[in-house]
């Protein structure tokens, strides 16, 4: 079997994750269910299943959930229509954005108001991107997600602020800002912090387990975007790795015989599932020890949190 598993300090849930599943969690305890969720509460299969199994029921739009109930909306954040629609509708609302993604929003729409065209690095269609994008008329904000797409914008734009999708590493970014600075002569840059430490934390300790082992599994869904990315980050610094969305049916391939294998996960995949993984594995285990996480989001305020009464 394998030889020895590495097994990174930096992985799995950040604290926006846990925010938003203690809030889902808080909310079951409250009200009972059912409980409804816009989209999934954070991009992983194993969690939704285990909370539709309790009375959570995730919907894609506000129509699915009946008057005189709670929603709760996702942790990347919804279109500034869905809380229009919930307000119309007096649906009891719990936004579990994470922050850091609402601090985004709130300097977007600050530069915007400054005169600034916004230029946002993102993944289309990404549920976050969506969000972000939202709170600015068409003609302020453009998505681009390449050098290629920069070369598509109009040199006259005035000046422009950079804003970034948070599950986007500095590395994932770097190329596509020094473009925009070339093109550009007023830009106005993000600050650090608009990076989720969790992101850069986690690319960063799979290029360390690249340099020490022969092959990385990465837990996490085909649609966590940030789990995807481990995989690429872990190839580009020359590991072969794959994703594993299901450790419990993954089955070890021979060519990991005698290998040494690094395991990491992405920030929505839960630790039972690194603990599925190398129990499939079973090979002694060492720590690649990094630097310690102690980020700590405050929870919403749910103490008057109580569904609508229907007239």
């Amino acid at each position: 079997m394998v030889t020895k598993i590495v097994l990174a300090s930096l992985r799995g849930f950040c604290a926006g994750v846990i925010r938003a599943i203690d809030i889902v969690n808080l909310a079951l305890e409250k009200l009972g269910s059912p409980i409804y969720v816009r989209h999934e509460i954070v991009h992983n299969e194993h969690i939704k299943k285990d909370f539709e199994s309790r009375g959570v029921i995730f919907v894609d739009e506000l129509n699915e959930v009946p008057d005189g109930n709670c929603v709760i909306l996702s942790a990347h954040g919804s279109e500034i229509r869905v809380f229009k629609e919930a307000n119309q509708r007096n649906l009891a609302v719990v936004d579990a954005t994470c922050p850091l993604v609402i601090k985004v929003h709130l300097e977007m729409v600050g530069a915007w108001k400054k005169g600034y065209k916004v230029i946002y690095i993102g993944h289309k269609d990404h549920q976050e991107v969506i969000g972000a994008m939202s709170n600015l008329p068409n003609n302020s904000c453009f998505l681009v997600g390449s050098v290629e797409d920069v070369d598509k914008l109009s040199p006259d734009l005035g000046k422009v602020f950079i804003a970034t999708q948070t599950t986007l590493s500095v590395d994932d970014t770097k190329e596509i800002i020094e473009s925009l600075k070339g093109k550009y002569k007023e830009v106005l840059l993000p600050g650090a912090q608009d990076i989720c430490y969790a992101t850069q934390n986690r690319q960063d300790a799979v290029k360390e387990l690249a340099k020490v082992t022969d092959y990385i599994l990465i837990i996490g869904s085909k649609n966590s975007s940030n789990s995807c990315r481990l995989v690429e980050v872990a190839k580009l610094a020359g590991t072969p790795a794959e994703l594993v969305p299901d450790p419990y049916t993954y089955k070890v391939p021979k060519e990991l015989y005698g290998k040494i294998v690094g395991v990491s996960s992405g920030a929505s995949a839960p630790e039972t599932l690194v603990e599925a993984l190398i129990n499939k594995l079973s090979a002694p285990v060492e720590i690649l020890k990094l630097k310690e996480e102690n980020v700590n989001f405050k929870l919403p305020d749910m103490s008057e949190l109580k569904r609508p009464i229907l007239v």
